[in-house]
């Protein structure tokens, strides 16, 4: 590389870094602070300010300067550019594809509409009121159909947003494991719900003190290896993750005092995210490299942690007598007991509290729905006639109102809109899950996928670690062997 090139590169990632800049503080700072500390009635001039900071970001994007820099190295023969360059090159290149097909004006108007609509949302949830957050959704749809456009497609607009989320992924990719997989789990509980097998659901009720699972949180955190002196735990009202930097990375969790499991699920779940944006090499600010390698795999560390990790025979094996000692109730309740309880199937009507099989069920239905939306086969005020029929269907029960229902998700108010099938993961296993150190999980993580960031786009990723393509195989005969154990079928 000439000293050029070299020049040219330090002037593209300066630029990068101003968008950095304002990226992190918009779309994770301003957001922690909105959904943690910010008074109610501060939502409409925040809204404001969210929506001219995404302009801001529009602007740098478009930079002429920097555009033809980017054509620059883009025109070059790869194969003479490092791959940290090349990836930058790559990364930068969809995000302007993502945002800056985007007419400004729209895009500013979108954002200041879904940091409004989580609010209505919020109210709409508490009100058990769908008719009121109909137009609000209406408008968000039209924005991702707009912006689908913009994107491009295979066939379907839908493939667009998978696109999104995933490079590579189409819907009839998605489709194909969907169905395999939803089959698969509507047998499979066909069975289960013929099993003898009794399992204990009663030892999970009780008075569970929320600065008791506080304690629990941080030391189920700090034994994964979360770095408190570059991260924090706070309450708000949907469990996520906001890194602002690999030095500074938000945990959002919540506490119900009648049951400890929502907070044990968001320790692991959220802190498997956690570590994966702490892990993340600092050399790679400033390239857009500087966060994980899709949404998929963060999702897929995630559930890692929270199921294959934190439900497992060994996972109890050693922290079961530490549970104790926050939760005394459970003390006269046998480990193998405990370990079944927390594994029970049952059907539900809120994603979040499903069991690791239903759930894929709950992702299935978003995904179905959120498809039909997009592909103009379904209006949003049939939604909730069409969920209901859905969880019929699929897992035997039919929510009696919209809260426990269609309005149960913040996603699609918030923008997350085509997010939801990145929920359903293959994972992998680690038998030093009982020694209790736990650390080293997370440096072997951190050693094979966190620390190259976005270098590598998630089908490499994938590869590189495991040999394989992603199969949706490894996932059904894992949950296969441990129901089979669980209900002696």
């Amino acid at each position: 590389m000439t000293f050029s090139d070299e020049a040219k590169l330090k002037k593209i990632q300066e630029h990068v870094k101003k968008i950095e800049y304002l990226k992190f503080t918009n779309n994770n700072l301003l957001y922690w602070d909105k959904i943690t500390n910010m008074p109610k009635k501060g939502i409409e001039f925040r809204s404001e300010v969210m929506s001219f900071l995404a302009g801001e970001i529009h602007k740098l994007g478009e930079d002429k300067e920097f555009n033809d820099l980017v054509s620059y190295f883009e025109a070059k023969d790869s194969e003479k550019l490092d791959i940290r360059t090349n990836s930058m090159i790559r990364r930068i290149k969809k995000n302007y594809e993502y945002v800056n097909r985007i007419p400004a004006d729209e895009y500013r108007d979108y954002i200041y509409l879904i940091a409004s609509a989580e609010e209505i949302w919020s109210k709409c949830k508490k009100n058990n009121d769908f008719d009121t957050i109909v137009p609000y959704l209406e408008r968000i749809i039209n924005h991702f159909k707009n912006f689908a456009e913009y994107w491009g497609y295979e066939q379907e607009p839908y493939d667009a947003l998978l696109s999104f989320y995933e490079t590579g992924v189409n819907l009839k990719t998605v489709d194909t494991m969907f169905v395999q997989l939803r089959d698969f789990i509507v047998k499979l509980l066909e069975r289960i719900q013929e099993s003898k097998v009794h399992i204990a659901k009663d030892i999970f009720k009780g008075n569970f003190r929320k600065s008791k699972q506080s304690k629990m949180t941080m030391d189920i955190l700090n034994r994964i290896g979360f770095d408190f002196e570059a991260g924090r735990v706070d309450e708000g009202i949907h469990p996520t993750i906001l890194p602002n930097s690999n030095k500074d990375v938000r945990i959002i969790t919540a506490y119900d005092e009648k049951d400890f499991r929502p907070a044990f699920t968001t320790s692991l779940h959220g802190g498997g995210q956690a570590l994966y944006e702490q892990g993340i090499d600092s050399d790679l600010y400033g390239t857009f490299l500087a966060e994980p390698s899709s949404m998929v795999i963060l999702e897929a560390v995630a559930r890692f942690y929270e199921n294959i990790f934190g439900k497992s025979k060994e996972f109890w094996d050693f922290y079961y007598p530490i549970l104790q000692g926050y939760f005394p109730s459970f003390k006269d309740v046998p480990k193998e007991s405990f370990y079944k309880g927390i594994n029970n199937v049952e059907s539900t009507f809120i994603r979040m509290d499903a069991d690791e099989l239903t759930y894929n069920l709950h992702i299935i239905i978003r995904y179905e729905i959120e498809r039909d939306l997009m592909n103009n086969k379904l209006k949003v005020k049939d939604i909730p006639d069409v969920w209901n029929q859905k969880y019929k269907d699929y897992l035997g029960i039919e929510p009696p109102n919209y809260s426990l229902g269609v309005l149960q998700d913040v996603h699609r108010f918030s923008g997350y809109f085509g997010y939801f099938p990145s929920y359903i993961l293959g994972n992998f296993y680690d038998d030093i899950v009982a020694s209790g150190n736990w650390k080293e999980i997370n440096e072997w993580f951190k050693e094979k996928i966190f620390v190259h960031g976005a270098i590598y786009n998630p089908q490499e990723l994938i590869y590189i670690v495991t040999d394989e393509n992603l199969k949706s195989e490894y996932f059904i005969d894992y949950l296969n062997k441990k129901y089979k154990y669980i209900y002696e079928i």
